[in-house]
């Protein structure tokens, strides 16, 4: 799926070129943006869906279309993606946005759901579009990398350590394995409870130690992301440019769009969704992995009939094009605590982290190759989806790469391969530090 960028483009009036943010001319959306501002700061913004979506989609767009053209932050920090999340995290921090606006989109976020009505659309529309003999060719060997990212993340994260004076236990038990472990819900907190029991101290006392890791390791593999996709550019026998395999084509076939269909869409995915969550009440695992998998057999099977592959596919295509730099203002208001991520800026912690997403980066590039996947998108999807914070961070470094269409990837690799770091933790403490 094209880049959320895709929908800034330009207009010809009078024989001049008028930018446009969101498809919006540069004078109407200066206009709204005013519009926007005097009710934030008059107090007359409405609270709930329509307040927060404006603001994250008007603030959004224009984080995002500021740093898809700053030079440096273009070309090797991520662009768009990592202005608009650290951008809106810096406008809470200071902050020059009212705390009511916070309280209003996290509420959205996180109390409306909106992330996961996000994701919901990406994964069902992009596994639904994929064919179904590519989608067995590629499942069947993509944990291969995944354990490739784990191995190289906690080698060079305890040699980094070990230099700069850290034990083993703190390199790898607290910053390597929560770094990888799939985010704060799914990893930071059960790992939290995991160490209390084997290692004695309060989960709280490791909950302070993790998160700093957790969104710094966040930090890096947005700009890893971004520098991958530099790297494909000048190096194109590395990369499939959004394909994960050499010879397995994940196309999008041409449609034509259809209201109707995406309506249609809507309810498939969030039908896929809550089909995830009721086998999350039967089968411990995440309700996002146990949803892949549900999505992966009904396309693998021939279940699902072509005009409703269609219709999610077209529904996944409206929400990447129109919501992402929204969804990653909201991450940067709503999931990212820049004072915590200032707080972690030690040298030496720094290092062990910027270890930590190499090494996970450098192993699934590595061995994925040696399984047959494109060095650079194994790199991102089981690397530094494995390195970020779970959901939010996928969405980041994907868009960050420019390579949104493998979310089911990157899913799968934040919500089983989390559940495998978690296991390690169970399994590995009490024979590593018992």
């Amino acid at each position: 799926m094209s880049h959320a960028t895709d929908s800034i483009t330009s207009v010809t009036s009078g024989g001049h070129s008028l930018p446009r943010i969101a498809g919006i001319p540069l004078p109407a959306f200066a206009i709204l943006t005013l519009v926007l501002l005097t009710a934030v700061y008059t107090d007359t913004l409405p609270s709930g869906m329509i307040g927060g979506l404006l603001i994250m989609m008007v603030l959004g767009e224009l984080l995002g279309f500021i740093g898809d053209r700053l030079p440096i932050v273009r070309t090797y920090l991520g662009g768009g993606a990592i202005l608009a999340i650290f951008g809106a995290a810096a406008l809470m921090y200071f902050p020059v946005l009212p705390a009511s606006i916070g309280e209003n989109i996290t509420t959205f976020m996180k109390g409306g759901d909106f992330l996961n009505f996000y994701i919901a659309a990406l994964i069902t529309g992009s596994i639904l579009g994929m064919d179904p003999k590519a989608l067995v060719q590629i499942g069947t060997r993509y944990f291969v990398p995944i354990i490739g990212a784990v191995i190289g993340a906690v080698i060079l994260a305890a040699a980094i350590g070990a230099v700069v004076g850290f034990t083993l236990e703190d390199a790898v038990l607290v910053i390597t394995l929560p770094i990888l472990g799939g985010g704060m819900g799914a990893g930071a907190v059960p790992m939290s409870q995991i160490y209390e029991q084997l290692l004695g101290q309060p989960a709280s006392y490791y909950i302070s130690l993790l998160v700093p890791a957790l969104a710094l390791g966040n930090v890096f593999a947005i700009v890893f992301a971004s520098l991958l996709a530099k790297l494909g550019e000048r190096y194109p026998n590395l990369t499939g440019n959004g394909q994960i395999m050499p010879g397995v084509k994940l196309e999008e076939t041409e449609q034509k769009l259809s209201l109707a269909s995406m309506g249609t869409g809507v309810m498939v995915a969030l039908g896929f969704y809550v089909a995830g969550q009721i086998l999350g009440q039967l089968v411990p695992l995440h309700p996002y992995a146990l949803m892949i998998i549900l999505v992966a057999v009904f396309k693998i099977s021939g279940l699902v009939p072509q005009s409703l592959s269609d219709a999610a596919t077209q529904w996944y295509g409206f929400v990447a094009r129109n919501w992402t730099f929204a969804l990653l203002f909201g991450i940067g208001v709503a999931y990212t605590d820049l004072g915590t991520v200032i707080d972690a800026l030690s040298p030496a912690y720094v290092l062990i982290v910027f270890a930590v997403v190499a090494g996970a980066t450098l192993g699934a590039g590595l061995v994925g190759k040696l399984v047959g996947f494109y060095p650079i998108e194994a790199a991102i999807t089981a690397g530094l989806c494995m390195a970020n914070m779970g959901g939010t961070g996928d969405v980041a470094v994907l868009s960050a790469a420019r390579r949104m269409q493998l979310m089911p990837f990157a899913q799968i690799s934040s919500r089983l391969g989390g559940a495998l770091i978690l296991l390690i933790s169970g399994l590995g403490i009490p024979l590593l530090f018992g």
